[in-house]
């Protein structure tokens, strides 16, 4: 059944001819009573509307707690090292709206962002959706213009309910399942394991890229009958002297990996994608394409002498993956100097004790945002979990950072981390915008 229709006169009026790109975005903002409503039906409404019949294209979801992000930008790059035209979304940004669609690796422009909205706005009618669903459909529209033949599609929230899942998938990819967005998704692995293998389709191909999925994904795949691609199953990641390999378990492919700063799950799993996709491909002539890709913000390098890095990891998962890598480049002479900012709504005391054992001095600062945690509170907790040793209030993460360069030492490592927001006031801070 279609939602019930809400009276236009509740909410403003879309924006007219002319009209800015943030004027939209205020706009999407505006026409739902809620920032997140989990659920397919107002998308699927509207998504019959604009695609009576399924995109005519390859459709790949990823999905999973961490490592999404990664593993689109390493599958885009592999596709179209093999010649393919491909359109990815993503979600959230960091700095401008345009990084969540992405035509063959170029970031789409204001107006043809603004083009795809009034096309959704036309469409929707009396239909009320929330900014990211209305976005999701705008990307649809814009990939679906640009003629690309595979849309990477990154899962917003969960899985099940999530508006990329409107559309069955050709492919699908579980990055890792772990506890995050409890209010939505409970603090179980096995229940968050079930809406992550929501993006499962029956018969379809899939990707797990973590070593322990929940028996609830394994059931899922099972009650489907999905041939599953899973780390330490069909395809495993091994050292071969200074070299990681990939190496798939029938012992037919044995793949050498690039030098990465990237996460080798996320790695992988984009290399079995792709092998899944593309069998006929060689592998070893692709794979080098991998080691130039950069996704802004999963640890990247802002600066040298003290090295600067910066990381969207906002939960524990994704900070004990943090520490492993931070203790593999800790300086002997060196400190690490941690930069945190944070939501109101994320394990910040587990995120602490994940990085606990690697951070010698903990800089902490506020966020001017929906949900961000003050300076004086995070800084609470922080000093709670890390037993109040070497923690710096600062208003601000910008004022965080200073404080941690006019201390760092050249052989220190500075790591900012813990939401896209700390990240983006981090890039700003050092020009990369």
């Amino acid at each position: 059944m279609p939602p019930k229709a809400d009276h236009m006169s509740r909410h403003p009026e879309a924006p007219g001819a002319g009209a800015t790109l943030d004027q939209w975005l205020s706009y999407l903002e505006s026409i739902h009573p809620a920032e997140i409503d989990l659920g397919l039906d107002r998308v699927l409404v509207v998504l019959r509307r604009l695609f009576p019949r399924k995109p005519a294209a390859r459709i790949i979801t990823v999905g999973g707690t961490n490592g999404k992000g990664s593993t689109v930008a390493c599958l885009e790059s592999l596709l179209m090292a093999a010649g393919r035209t491909t359109g990815a979304y993503t979600s959230p940004h960091l700095q401008h709206y345009n990084e969540r669609v992405r035509l063959n690796g170029k970031d789409v422009a204001d107006d043809e962002l603004i083009a795809a909205f009034e096309k959704v706005e036309n469409a929707r009618k009396n239909v009320t959706l929330t900014y990211f669903e209305f976005g999701t459909l705008a990307a649809f529209v814009l990939l679906a213009r640009a003629g690309v033949e595979d849309w990477i599609l990154e899962v917003g929230l969960g899985g099940r309910l999530d508006a990329v899942n409107v559309l069955d998938p050709d492919l699908a990819i579980i990055t890792s399942v772990d506890i995050d967005h409890v209010a939505f998704l409970g603090n179980d692995r096995e229940v968050i394991g079930f809406e992550k293998a929501g993006i499962l389709r029956p018969g379809i191909p899939a990707v797990y890229a973590d070593i322990d999925p929940p028996r609830s994904v394994l059931q899922q795949v099972a009650a489907q009958r999905v041939r599953l691609h899973r780390l330490g199953d069909t395809y495993r990641l091994e050292e071969a002297g200074q070299v990681r390999v990939l190496r798939f378990s029938d012992g037919n492919v044995t793949v050498a990996l690039p030098p990465v700063t990237l996460p080798l799950g996320s790695v992988a799993a984009a290399i079995v994608a792709f092998h899944e996709l593309e069998p006929e491909q060689s592998l070893d002539s692709l794979v080098p394409a991998i080691g130039q890709v950069r996704a802004p913000g999963r640890f990247e390098k802002l600066g040298d002498s003290p090295a600067v890095y910066a990381d969207v990891g906002h939960n524990p998962h994704a900070a004990r993956w943090l520490a492993i890598r931070l203790e593999s480049m800790k300086s002997p002479a060196g400190r690490i100097l941690a930069v945190y900012g944070a939501l109101s709504d994320k394990d910040v005391e587990g995120v602490v004790s994940a990085m606990a054992s690697v951070v010698d001095h903990w800089y902490v600062g506020g966020l001017d945002c929906h949900r961000g945690l003050a300076a004086g509170e995070l800084a609470g907790r922080v000093a709670s979990a890390s037993s109040g040793l070497n923690v710096t209030e600062c208003d601000t993460v910008s004022g965080a950072l200073q404080a941690a360069m006019n201390l760092a030492k050249p052989d220190d490592l500075v790591i900012a981390f813990g939401s896209f927001y700390t990240v983006a006031e981090t890039r700003r801070f050092f020009g990369a915008e």
